[in-house]
């Protein structure tokens, strides 16, 4: 159906660069630079810039920059990884593919990890922690490097939805071993397709991911360094992402501005949960606007009447997709989440107007 209020909008938020999404894309084409040519050189290099480290590999998904990370940083068999189960499954899929076993512990009030449970999971066999910066959200590095380093833990970001959100002034992706981020079409920063990259400050790292991403090819010397994989990030899609990330900055400001007013329309209503937590040194960028309320699948059903489209991030705990296997880690957390949670419009394209039809709908279910 369509919707008054769209979650995203690709088709208004293409036209409004299609000059220089075009003129990306022809430049691409009319030089045949389609495979590891410039535009990735590039884009790489802008990428490293933004985050602030040295090195950013682009990768064909994010699954791709946590699975190559983890096997990138020597992680494996007998191995395990702490992470949390409020994620995509994406997240434990790298843990598992890489031969390692994911530790699942629960996550806070503001969706990412609780590191009051961190110490706890860790054990001899611990490796890696991978903390996932949830909703545009940083978890609490300072914290989470502190426990990392007693342990000597090796710390893996997945980043995926927080491109641009800051910890005391760094960026995500600039603190861990490697950070991981995901360019799928609806990111704060997507392309025409999926993709992802790796970005690090350690070179050989940086290399191995090069390598595995183009089947353990060195293409200057056509040396096979590992039995690779075929997980490039396409050169058309770099252009792409090259020419849309120096328009991110701008983009955020205005996902702020809109969280700004979906709080605004929303504070003191009984019931129902905001993202807005404690001004502790974080910058968020609303990669989702999530608010909580017992009454979830009511209203949700009320705000599609009205024509507004909105999202669930994850209706059911990981750990109950009998297919993935997945021992019940007995998260109570989790399982409330999974049921409480609603993301509302949100993205670069989202007005004013949007916000208001969409908090008068919600102000109309709660009677307020």
């Amino acid at each position: 159906m369509p919707y008054r209020v769209p979650f995203v909008d690709p088709r208004t938020h293409y036209q409004r660069l299609k000059p220089q999404i075009d003129g990306a894309i022809i430049d691409c084409l009319t030089k045949g630079d389609l495979v590891l040519r410039q535009q990735l050189r590039d884009f790489e290099a802008s990428l490293a810039k933004f985050v602030g480290v040295k090195h950013a590999v682009g990768v064909n998904s994010g699954y791709h920059a946590l699975h190559f990370s983890l096997l990138a940083c020597g992680i494996g068999p007998g191995d395990e990884v702490i992470t949390v189960a409020h994620t995509f499954v994406a997240t434990v899929s790298a843990i598992v593919h890489a031969g390692a076993t994911p530790v699942l512990i629960d996550v806070g009030k503001d969706y990412d990890m609780d590191l009051d449970l961190l110490e706890a999971a860790i054990t001899p066999r611990t490796k890696a922690v991978l903390p996932v910066h949830l909703n545009g959200r940083l978890c609490d590095m300072e914290r989470l490097e502190s426990i990392a380093k007693r342990y000597h833990l090796t710390v893996i970001e997945d980043a995926a939805q927080s491109l641009g959100a800051t910890f005391g002034g760094r960026r995500a992706g600039s603190f861990g071993k490697t950070g991981c981020f995901s360019f799928y079409p609806f990111k704060v920063l997507g392309g025409f397709g999926d993709g992802g990259a790796v970005t690090t400050n350690d070179a050989d790292v940086a290399r191995t991911v090069s390598l595995l991403r183009y089947n353990g090819e060195d293409r200057e010397t056509g040396e096979y360094h590992h039995h690779g994989y075929t997980a490039l990030l396409d050169n058309v899609q770099a252009a792409v992402l090259d020419v849309k990330l120096r328009e991110l900055p701008t983009w955020i400001e205005h996902r702020r501005r809109i969280a700004d007013l979906y709080r605004r329309g929303l504070e003191g209503i009984p019931g129902l949960g905001l993202p807005h937590f404690e001004d502790d040194g974080r910058f968020d960028i609303f990669q989702n606007y999530v608010i909580r309320t017992r009454e979830r699948d009511r209203l949700r059903e009320q705000l599609r009447e009205d024509g507004i489209e909105t999202l669930l991030h994850w209706p059911k705990p990981m750990w109950e997709h009998v297919g993935l296997a997945l021992a019940d880690p007995g998260l109570p957390e989790t399982v409330r989440i999974s049921k409480e949670v609603i993301s509302l419009p949100m993205s670069a394209e989202t007005t004013p107007e949007h916000v208001e039809i969409t908090v008068r709908s919600i102000r109309r279910f709660f009677k307020c």
